[in-house]
C-alpha cells in the first residue's frame, strides 16, 4: 500500500454541474477575506470533498490494518470495545508494545501480548506492530507521520472523536510515550507511560497534555525507577509555576519490578477523564530530534527548518499574543481561528526582547483553510487565518 499525500492546492469551485451556485456567500478568490460564517462553510465544504476524494485509499488502509510511508510499513490489530457508538464518536487508543533491540520473533510476542494486556470499556483500540526491531523502534522519525495517518484515517472513516485520542505503551512502548507525547502533544487527549525510559526527551512540551507515569518501585533496569521519580519532580515543578498546565499522575508501584502485575491498568480510567483542547491559550513548543513544522497553532514557514532544542512559548491574552523564543528563531507562522481569538477585532503580537511585531486585522481566507487541511486532516484543528511573522 503506497502512501498518498493529501492535496488541496486549487481553490474549490462553488458551482454544481449545472452551473448553479451552491453557496452564494463564498467568494471565488482564495485570498479574499471571509467572514466567520463563510469560513465555517468553506471548512465544511473542503472537509467533505477531502473525505470523498480519500475514501477508497483510507478505507483500504483500515481494512488491511496496514499502511506504508516511504520504505516503512506499519500494521496493527484493531478491536472495537462497546459497539454502541457514543454520540460524540468513539475514543481512539494507540497502545505500543515492548521489545526493541531484539529479533523479530521476540517483538512479535511482545506485540501479541500488548493486544491482550488491557481490558478497556470503550473505544477503538489500535495495537501497532513496530515497523522495525531496533531499540528505538517507537521514536524514530517515521513513527510520527504513521501515527498521524492512522489517526486521520479513523477520524475520516470511522468518525472517532479527534479530541479523544490516547497513547500508551509498555517497556520499549513506554520509551515511545516519553518521546512521542511531548512532540505530538497536539494530537492526543492524554498519554500514559508504563515501565519505560525517556532517553533524551523533555517534559516541557506536555504543557497541554495530561501525562501519567507507571513504573515498578524495583524496576532499576536503565534506572527506570529513578528517572520516573525525576520526571515526577520536574512535572511537579512545572505545574507549580503554571497551574493550568502539566496535569500529571505518577504511580511508583510498590514491590513491583519491570512487570507491574496489572497495576498500570489504572491508567485507562485516569486518561479517559481528559479531552484534548485543540486550541489552548498557551503553548510550549520544544523541538525534539525529530523536527516538526507545526505544533498546535504555531508553525514554521515552509522555508524554515527547525533545530533540536529550539523553544517557543506563545500565549493569548484577550486580543494580544505574547511570544518568547530561542534567540535563533526569527520567523514564525500563527495559525489562527475564532476558537482561539476574535478575528473580527485587531490583534496585537509582541515578541520578547523585540516588542510589538504586528498590530492589525488578520483576515480569514480560503488559502489559509486549504493549507491547514492539507497539513492536517482534522476538522477541529483547521485554522481559518494565518499570520507570518519575521523579526
Amino acid at each position: 500500500m503506497n502512501h498518498r499525500r493529501i492535496s488541496i492546492g486549487a481553490p474549490v469551485s462553488n458551482q454544481d454541474a449545472e452551473g448553479n451556485c451552491e453557496a452564494p456567500w463564498i467568494s471565488n478568490d482564495s485570498s479574499s477575506s471571509l467572514n466567520k460564517y463563510e469560513a465555517s462553510a468553506y471548512v465544511d465544504k473542503l472537509w467533505t470533498e477531502l473525505q470523498e476524494r480519500e475514501l477508497s485509499t483510507r478505507q483500504t488502509e483500515l481494512q488491511d490494518c496496514s499502511l506504508t510511508i516511504n520504505d516503512k510499513t506499519i500494521r496493527w490489530n484493531e478491536c472495537i470495545y462497546s459497539r454502541r457508538r457514543p454520540p460524540t464518536g468513539h475514543s481512539l487508543w494507540i497502545s505500543m508494545h515492548g521489545g526493541g533491540g531484539c529479533p523479530a520473533p521476540v517483538n512479535d510476542e511482545q506485540y501479541e501480548n500488548q493486544i491482550h494486556l488491557y481490558d478497556p470499556s470503550e473505544g477503538i483500540w489500535v495495537v501497532p506492530r513496530s515497523p522495525t526491531d531496533s531499540w528505538n523502534q517507537w521514536h524514530q522519525d517515521h513513527i510520527d507521520p504513521m501515527f498521524n495517518r492512522i489517526i486521520e484515517n479513523y477520524i475520516m472513516i470511522h468518525g472517532i472523536n479527534p479530541n479523544r485520542v490516547y497513547i500508551l505503551g509498555y517497556s520499549a512502548g513506554g520509551d515511545g510515550v516519553y518521546q512521542l507525547a511531548p512532540r505530538m502533544a497536539d494530537r492526543f487527549a492524554a498519554a500514559s507511560m508504563m515501565a519505560g525510559h525517556p532517553n533524551d526527551a523533555s517534559p516541557l512540551g506536555l504543557r497541554n497534555l495530561p501525562f501519567a507515569i507507571f513504573v515498578g518501585e524495583n524496576d532499576d533496569g536503565y534506572d527506570r525507577n529513578k528517572v520516573a521519580r525525576q520526571w515526577s519532580e520536574q512535572l511537579d515543578a512545572l505545574q507549580a509555576s503554571d497551574p493550568d498546565g502539566y496535569h500529571h499522575y505518577v504511580n511508583i508501584c510498590k514491590n513491583m519490578g519491570h512487570w507491574m502485575c496489572g497495576q498500570d491498568a489504572e491508567a485507562l480510567n485516569w486518561m479517559s477523564q481528559w479531552t484534548r483542547k485543540p486550541w489552548p491559550k498557551k503553548v510550549v513548543w520544544v523541538q525534539d530530534d525529530v523536527i516538526h513544522q507545526q505544533f498546535y497553532w504555531l508553525a514554521l514557514p515552509d522555508n524554515v527548518q527547525g533545530k533540536q532544542g529550539q523553544k517557543i512559548v506563545a500565549e493569548v491574552d484577550g486580543q494580544t499574543i505574547r511570544i518568547s523564543t530561542s534567540e535563533d528563531i526569527r520567523d514564525l507562522v500563527l495559525c489562527l481561528s475564532d476558537v482561539l481569538i476574535d478575528l473580527d477585532q485587531p490583534i496585537d503580537v509582541r515578541v520578547e526582547n523585540h516588542g510589538q511585531v504586528f498590530e492589525g486585522f488578520v483576515p480569514r481566507t480560503k488559502q489559509a483553510i486549504e493549507k491547514s487541511l492539507q497539513a492536517r486532516a482534522d476538522p477541529t484543528l483547521v485554522s481559518t487565518a494565518q499570520l507570518t511573522l519575521h523579526w
